[in-house]
């Protein structure tokens, strides 16, 4: 059945070995080349005994114009395209005319055919074995770069796919956004970034898990952030050097940075993380430490009612937020100040569980001890993953 399909298919149309072999695709191993020399083969020997003219390989193939032959030429363009830029893994993707797509759906409906697989799959096959013998490298599903072909004009557009970087921040010095803002020289994201630009040159994007206060540092474990490098030219670095070159700032320290995928960089910054904090308490109408004690102990296990902080109420949705103080623990200082370590639900504000926030956050420090509270200094000691 299968030489006598591909004997009528020729009889009409004028098609390559690749052509004639992809109407087959899905039946045996191999090529669609070597299917389709194989098919003509034994065709030919059944017309040789009949006493007919063989059906030879046309000079031009009347649905894909030859485009297998243009196989090197391509190969030699994705090579100058991606000229300067580091990559293992590689796509290839092609957009076809539709002209040519709709000639060969119109013979598989002419003749029956269920057996055969669409051009541009066989030419993103076959052009990514060249490719990949030509330079040493190797396709995958998630690749580093991805290349797509319009295999009549030669155009190469190449698509360089960002590199990932997850670690842990620490703020060591007050006075510094963690974002670029005007009127500050320096930001957590620009000191991580000079050095992750400067090694990958690609452009590189900050994603800090939540963020603090400019006038908060975070200690501890650190902050977990993702960069993530924009067409780099180099994707594989020392991790240890770029460590270096930021902590050598003084201002941010940066701890276990490791190269990660899209999914994992997208659940770091999604994942709920509880803070633990250390809060320097004002209470100008003055404190004891029993005062102190209560309020740590009323404060453990509370669910606190936190409509959005009148400072932010231009950035963020306004509604009330539910957040638990997992644990509080205080240590008087003076007449006038105590400490609070505090755990809690990531998105909790501090300042103004402290404060109150004009009743916008209930119940607070000022409420529990019956007279106004400020958060005077706060530093996050840890973000916990838990």
């Amino acid at each position: 059945m299968i030489t006598e399909d591909a004997e009528r298919v020729l009889e009409s149309h004028n098609l390559c070995d690749h052509c004639l072999g992809r109407l087959f695709a899905k039946l045996g191993k191999g090529t669609n080349e070597e299917r389709g020399r194989a098919i003509r083969f034994v065709i030919n020997m059944e017309r040789s005994a009949k006493g007919l003219p063989p059906v030879d390989e046309p000079a031009e193939c009347e649905l894909c114009w030859n485009v297998f032959e243009r196989v090197p030429e391509l190969v030699e363009r994705m090579r100058e395209a991606s000229e300067g830029f580091e990559f293992e893994t590689f796509f290839v993707g092609s957009r076809f005319p539709e002209e040519i797509r709709e000639r060969e759906k119109a013979i598989w409906e002419e003749f029956g055919i269920e057996t055969a697989e669409p051009i541009n799959r066989e030419f993103n096959r076959e052009l990514g074995k060249a490719f990949g013998r030509v330079m040493g490298k190797d396709t995958a599903k998630n690749p580093d770069v991805v290349f797509i072909v319009e295999p009549f004009s030669g155009k190469v557009e190449l698509q360089i796919n960002p590199v990932y970087v997850y670690g842990r921040y620490r703020k060591l010095v007050r006075g510094i956004p963690q974002t670029p803002l005007p009127d500050f020289e320096d930001s957590v994201a620009s000191i991580i970034c000079r050095a992750f630009s400067r090694v990958s040159g690609g452009k590189c994007i900050f994603k800090g898990a939540g963020r603090e206060d400019v006038d908060v540092r975070t200690l501890g474990n650190g902050r977990p952030f993702i960069v993530e490098m924009k067409r780099p030219k180099k994707r594989r670095f020392d991790l240890d050097v770029v460590a270096r070159e930021i902590n050598a700032s003084g201002k941010v320290e940066v701890l276990g940075l490791r190269f990660v995928s899209p999914k994992e960089a997208g659940e770091v910054l999604t994942r709920n993380h509880r803070k633990e904090y250390l809060a320097l308490v004002l209470v100008e109408e003055g404190v004891t430490p029993e005062e102190a004690e209560e309020v740590a102990r009323k404060l453990t296990g509370l669910e606190i009612h936190q409509r959005t902080p009148w400072r932010v109420r231009n950035a963020r949705a306004d509604k009330v937020r539910v957040k638990k103080v997992h644990e509080a623990e205080a240590r008087w200082i003076d007449d006038r100040h105590f400490e609070l370590r505090l755990v809690t639900d990531g998105g909790l504000y501090i300042k103004e569980l402290v404060s109150g926030d004009r009743g916008r956050t209930r119940p607070s420090v000022s409420e529990l001890l019956g007279k106004p509270a400020w958060c005077e200094r706060l530093d996050v000691l840890n973000v916990l993953d838990h």
